[in-house]
């Protein structure tokens, strides 16, 4: 009984430390506030630590030195209930070159001037609460796949902090095909025993492509209702919205217009969380070659083919022509005479190219494909090329001295079958004129 005592005591004390050690101590970035403003001197910040745990009796059990290269000031100790910030992603491999990106900056919470969250500050709320030293972080896996937005608030003066707002996407960056269905995700925590919490919460959506932006959506809780749907298709799943946090956005069918960046907002009174995630709605072009198929050409002339390439997106394609030859061997033709870019109705993309094809030094019979190189994947299409005049290799030289010798044999059978039958005829003549004589 006490061996099996020892070593359920010994597992117990390894979950233990597992589950202590399951958080990550965050290096980050504290961006300190510039007095005066200008861009006069350095980069103004200062290494931080943040420990983060999920219950506060944890901070009192471990003391924390803090290393000689991070100011003491900016040791901060972090109790994360719902664990957002443990999650693996944040804790590389030890010795690993890839790390977390954390930026923190000083808050100060108060009322939004957005129509649709001004109802959330309510008159009686008290401010007592908001006196206190608040932090809003950035934080970005170092796998690149998830981006978190935390905001902590602890006592005046004091470095224990509790997550009030913890607001998540794991679709950093997504890319979809036309047409296909599109969710990007972003969920958030609020904090139940924060004062702030019992108000209710709004969301908003903002779309930002090369310095132009738009809203997409906008929905206020407390009230339930859309206050803004400014993208047809584009909606949110309510009854996870308000039963898990889940505010993603849900577009249909992707189009072209919607490759950008796309912000989700959370609106808490007094408090309002971030992040950011990109969208590439990406289409492989469609090939064609004509004419097709190619006409027969004499060995030395010039072809005129065209390649058009339709339907894709984005921009970028790279055009280019090969030659296959019959001993398999395949040559790069450049990229010929390229067209512009035509934009179609959907918001996609054709372009041709021109190839002026010198046949002279094509060999024997090939093939002439047409290569486009594209972020969605690269596509050809190829048509046969059969050339006349060409030197005869020597299997065909050896076919034509057989097929000489079978004609040269045939013409000398049917000349010794008329020689035969042109004497039979004057011997049958000579006969004849020796009866009539008679």
């Amino acid at each position: 009984p006490s061996t099996c005592f020892n070593i359920f005591h010994l597992v117990f004390l390894c979950f233990s430390l597992f589950s202590h050690g399951s958080c990550p101590v965050l290096e980050c970035w504290f961006m300190k506030e510039k007095v005066g403003g200008g861009l006069s001197g350095g980069p103004n910040q200062d290494k931080s630590l943040l420990y983060v745990h999920k219950h506060a009796d944890s901070h009192r059990a471990e003391s924390h030195d803090a290393p000689l290269e991070v100011n003491p000031d900016r040791l901060y100790f972090v109790t994360d209930p719902a664990a957002t910030l443990c999650h693996r992603s944040l804790n590389p491999r030890r010795g690993s070159s890839n790390k977390p990106m954390c930026e923190i900056n000083p808050l100060h919470p108060q009322p939004s001037t957005l129509e649709l969250a001004v109802p959330l500050t309510e008159p009686a709320l008290s401010p007592i609460y908001l006196h206190a030293d608040w932090l809003s972080t950035a934080l970005q896996s170092f796998d690149k796949t998830m981006s978190i937005s935390a905001i902590t608030r602890a006592p005046t003066g004091t470095k224990e902090h509790d997550v009030i707002l913890t607001l998540t996407t794991k679709t950093v960056l997504v890319q979809s095909r036309l047409g296909a269905p599109v969710l990007l995700d972003c969920s958030f925590w609020a904090n139940p025993s924060s004062p702030l919490t019992g108000t209710g919460f709004a969301v908003e959506w903002r779309y930002q492509f090369r310095g132009d932006g738009r809203l997409v959506l906008a929905y206020d809780g407390k009230s339930d209702r859309l206050s803004h749907t400014g993208e047809e298709g584009a909606t949110l799943d309510f009854e996870a919205l308000h039963g898990r946090g889940n505010a993603s956005l849900i577009l249909q069918e992707a189009k072209v217009h919607h490759s950008g960046i796309y912000i989700c907002s959370v609106y808490l009174p007094y408090l309002q969380a971030q992040v950011a995630m990109e969208l590439q709605v990406v289409e492989p072009p469609s090939l064609s070659i004509h004419p097709s198929p190619l006409p027969l050409t004499a060995q030395g002339q010039t072809i005129n083919i065209q390649c058009e390439a339709s339907g894709f997106a984005p921009l970028s394609l790279d055009l280019h022509w090969e030659f296959k030859g019959a001993d398999g061997k395949t040559k790069v033709l450049g990229s010929g005479s390229l067209s512009s870019h035509r934009q179609l109705w959907d918001g996609t993309y054709t372009q041709s190219s021109r190839l002026e094809l010198d046949t002279a030094d094509l060999g024997r019979a090939g093939e002439v494909a047409c290569v486009g190189v594209h972020p969605g994947g690269t596509r050809r299409v190829s048509v046969e090329i059969n050339l006349i005049g060409n030197s005869p290799s020597i299997e065909d030289s050896m076919a034509m001295v057989g097929v000489a010798l079978v004609l040269y044999g045939l013409i000398k059978l049917v000349s010794w079958s008329f020689s035969g039958s042109g004497n039979n005829k004057t011997s049958d003549e000579k006969q004849l004129k020796r009866l009539n004589l008679t």
